[in-house]
This record gives structure tokens, sequence and C-alpha cells, in this order.
């Protein structure tokens, strides 16, 4: 079975942002060594619970410190930039690693209204044209503008022997039916989505036209997931993400991942059962979440699944893989 990891690259109460992107060097190094696919860290800005805000330094220093793993972004903000742009970074990625580059694009804001505002001019304006600047990433990666486009005569330098992968990440039915149409890869992200994901995929499956190198639609699945020993310990190690997301909801989100300790005593105050809003949380000892994670990929027809994982410790967050690995990669 194929998995990977997408790395937020979170801030834990009590550490730096420094200490958080060494410890996802080390996550990266590590899945490395344990067998997963891929590791893809995602972009946000403004976001003091999150350290990436430029997926493709990261990912540069990453591929220096690896050597067979794929790399990726997951996901490049495209309404943010020009294609152009975009493309140069993943051309010259994929020419230091070759055959290990994966471009994930979205079209999320990926922070507050004023950080999307000191990014982009109009970022609505972006998301309004994200299918036409996704053609136009597409036909700079693979240098194939006509004879007649105004871009013809440049390219994306430099040109790798082996060009990156391409995958549309989202949510939504929409997002569904652009990767389809643009002949992408495409990773559903049940772990932030309350929608149909089963439904979503199939009819991206079914919408699918082939163009260029992928001949079939191709499909990962990114899930929440969080593996210990005990399903009592995963259960406990589960409150922080909980707590954060709870206040994250409440715009109180910015002060890292909070501690077991604060958790604990945030639902006890409250007299609150935090495990009632798991939604696609997946909980428990190995053999739970590795069953979890096979019916999930059976049932959503996925080619590969994705997890995050959201503890407080680094070293939790690295156990947990290392505990699914050990189930389900053979």
């Amino acid at each position: 079975m194929k998995i990977s990891i997408l790395d937020q690259a979170p801030i834990s109460s009590g550490y730096s942002p420094k200490e958080a992107l060494e410890a996802s060097v080390q996550l990266a190094q590590s899945a490395e060594e344990l067998g997963f696919t891929r590791y893809w860290i995602a972009e946000h800005h403004h976001l003091s619970a999150f350290a990436s805000s430029a997926p493709e330094i990261m990912l540069s220093y990453i591929g220096a410190k690896t050597k067979r793993i794929r790399i990726g972004a997951g996901a490049i903000l495209l309404p943010y930039y020009k294609p152009y742009k975009i493309a140069e970074l993943f051309n010259m990625l994929a020419t230091l690693f070759p055959g290990r580059v994966d471009l994930g694009i979205g079209r999320a804001p990926g922070g507050s209204a004023e950080a999307s505002m000191a990014l982009s001019d109009n970022f609505l304006e972006g998301v309004r044209r994200m299918p036409e600047k996704v053609i136009e990433l597409l036909q700079f990666l693979n240098n194939d503008f006509t004879e007649d486009h105004m871009f013809a005569k440049i390219s994306a330098s430099p040109l790798p022997e082996i060009r990156p992968e391409p995958w549309l990440l989202g949510t939504s039915i929409k997002s569904a039916l652009m990767a389809a149409e643009s002949g992408t890869a495409y990773a559903f992200g049940q772990f932030m989505s309350e929608k149909d994901g089963e439904n979503i995929i199939k009819q991206y499956k079914k919408s699918f036209i082939a163009r260029g190198a992928l001949q079939k639609p191709k499909v990962i699945l990114t899930v929440s997931a969080i593996c210990a020993e005990t399903t009592q310990k995963a259960e406990e190690l589960a409150l922080s993400s909980m707590l954060w997301k709870i206040k994250a909801e409440n715009n109180e989100g910015n002060e890292g991942i909070p501690s077991i300790e604060e958790a604990k005593n945030y639902f006890r105050k409250l007299d609150a059962e935090p495990f009632n809003n798991r939604n696609h949380d997946i909980i428990g000892n190995p053999t739970e979440v590795a069953e979890q994670l096979m019916d999930m990929k059976n049932r959503y027809q996925a080619d590969e699944i994705m997890i995050v994982t959201l503890v407080h410790q680094y070293e939790d967050r690295l156990r947990s893989y290392e505990l699914i690995s050990k189930e389900l990669i053979k």
C-alpha cells in the first residue's frame, strides 16, 4: 500500500519556528527510511502555528538531505503567483532532484485576509483565473505552447530531464473537475472537508481527460491520523490537535499546537467531550488505524493515502508514522 506524508510544519507551544522546520527535515528523512512514497510540505502565511511560508525553499533543503523519497508542495497557492515563476522554481528542483519532484497546486488563501493583501493585489481575481493559470502552468512544465502563442519562444529554464509531476489539490467538486479537465492527478483533502469525498473522487475519475504524460486518473486521499501503541495513548495525543482546531475556528489558533496538559485542562473545565466531532479523523492503535486507512482507500478507490498528523511533541509524530508504516508498508 502506498502511503505518504503531508507536513504542515506545525509549531508546537514552547518550540521555535526553527525547531519546527528542523523537525520537518527529520520527518522527511525518517519517512524515506520507513518506505513512505512521498513527503509534501504545505504553504501557510501569517499563521504562527505553522512554519512553512515558502515550501520551495524547504524542498530544496530537504531534497539535499534525502536521496529517494518523492518531495513536493502540498500545495503552492497558485492564485498568488505567475505560472511562469512557479514552473521555473519546480523545474529547478526537478533538475536538482531528478524523478523525485511533485508540484501540488491549490487555490486556498492559506492565511488571513491581511496576508492575502500583502501577497497579492487581488487574490480573488487570482482565484477567478485559476483554471487558465493551471493550463498556463502545465504548458510551461510541458514546454508545449503553440507556435502562435506569446510565450512560445520562452521556456521555464532549466528544463529537467524528468518533469515535475503536477497535482491539483482540493476539497470540492469544483477542484475535482478542474483536475479532470486539465488532465492532472488529484489529491482530495478529506482531513479538512466535511464533503462527500467518495462522490467527488468518482466525479473526477468519470470526467478525466487524458492529456500529456498522465493517461489515466490518479488519486491521493489525504486524511488526519494519529497512532500510538494503545488507543488510550492515541486519544490523549489527539487532544492537542482537537483544542487547536477549536481555537482556530474561534480565531484563537495563533499560539501554536497546545500541549496535552493544556488540552486536558481545557476540556476538563468545560466538562466537554473532545471526541464528539471527530469527523474523518483516524485515531487509535496500529491495528485500528491500519484497518481504517485500508477501508478508506478501498471505499474512495484512491491510489494512495497521504497522512497528516498534528500532535504536540515531534517525537510522538514520528512514532505515529513509524507504527503506521510497520502495519501498511511491506
